[in-house]
């Protein structure tokens, strides 16, 4: 490991880095703090320890510093010195010091410190990397807002689920089944993931979560796993972006390819979270607005966007919707009202 020791006493400078340099580390010397601060930038260590009484900056000059800047922030700092009033100790760990050692020091007392810092670094920087992989990975499915809120609440993450208003909206390429009777699997996996691609993209970048792929379909939720602002309209905005991006995205397409994107979209209460088992689990929504919104879809054709009512009356004055009567939906007694969304408007 790296060590800066930023130390104006030649005699305890020396004293510091023999300690330092027994223990195994690579040690970075520094007379006083603005030579600190130079050598942060150019060497990167993983601890600082720093003198409080140095010339031209003091130690809680360059603690303040070094915890301001993003890039060095992190790196633990242990700050010496003889004072031994308590404010002083208060300032240097308000700065963000993360440890304090009064001089004269015991060396025995020193080496444990450094390994406490350095061991509590190393731990804090392998879950720093988890959670830049985590990151990563589910950066393709989510929004970073859905991550954030899957790291810092990871301790809820287990079985069961709660109540909560739900956007659902389920989308399915249209006639992709019969292309598929016709056409090289390798071909049509890479149509499919370009579409895919385009539906995950418009779902993203309005807040939505994936929840499942199912084929050549896809299903979103919108307000869940975290609160969402305005979600009903942001779902049926994606519709509406989907739709539009269409033409375009077909310009790329064999004509044979060029196929629709059936929605359905339904708001209301559902069951929101973990089903499977302790070690497999998946994040999903389950109940009657589900289902009610894969019905939906299924009575779009040509790129149609099916919503119900309960999300019409919600984003009514924001877009431009036909009412379509009454229609009977299998699982459901009773016939529900539904509306083809036009565009904004």
């Amino acid at each position: 490991m790296k060590i800066l020791v930023a130390e104006d006493n030649i005699d305890s400078r020396e004293l510091l880095s023999e300690i330092l340099t027994a223990m195994g580390h690579e040690v970075i010397l520094a007379f006083d703090g603005v030579n600190a601060l130079e050598k942060l930038d150019d060497h990167d260590p993983d601890l600082a320890i720093l003198d409080v009484d140095m010339p031209r900056k003091d130690g809680f000059e360059v603690v303040k510093n070094l915890k301001d800047n993003p890039e060095t922030a992190t790196i633990p700092v242990i700050m010496l010195t003889a004072r031994s009033d308590v404010e002083s100790r208060v300032m240097g760990l308000g700065l963000g010091a993360d440890d304090y050692l009064s001089k004269p020091f015991n060396p025995r007392e020193l080496m444990a410190r450094v390994n406490t810092r350095l061991r509590a670094k190393a731990e804090t920087d392998d879950l720093r990397q988890t959670q830049e992989l985590i990151k990563q990975t589910f950066s393709k499915y989510v929004p970073e807002q859905v991550i954030q809120y899957m790291l810092a609440n990871s301790s809820e993450i287990k079985l069961g689920g709660q109540v909560r208003q739900v956007t659902v909206m389920f989308a399915d390429i249209e006639g992709f089944t019969t292309v598929s009777e016709h056409n090289d699997p390798v071909e049509l996996l890479n149509v499919l993931n370009k579409y895919h691609g385009l539906l995950v993209s418009k779902i993203k970048s309005n807040g939505g979560t994936i929840d499942k792929f199912l084929g050549d379909g896809i299903m979103a939720l919108f307000n869940a796993p975290v609160d969402q602002d305005d979600h009903v309209f942001q779902a049926v905005k994606t519709a509406i972006e989907i739709r539009h991006a269409l033409k375009l995205f077909h310009m790329d397409m064999e004509e044979s390819f060029r196929l629709g994107v059936n929605i359905g979209i339904h708001t209301g209460q559902a069951v929101v979270g973990n089903v499977g088992g302790s070690e497999l689990m998946d994040y999903t929504a389950v109940g009657d607005t589900v289902n009610l919104a894969a019905r939906l879809q299924g009575l779009s054709n040509q790129s149609e966007i099916t919503i119900s009512a309960a999300t019409y009356d919600i984003v009514k004055d924001r877009i431009r919707a036909e009412l379509q009567g009454e229609r009977l939906v299998k699982g459901r007694e009773t016939a529900v009202t539904i509306y083809h969304v036009k565009d904004f408007s």
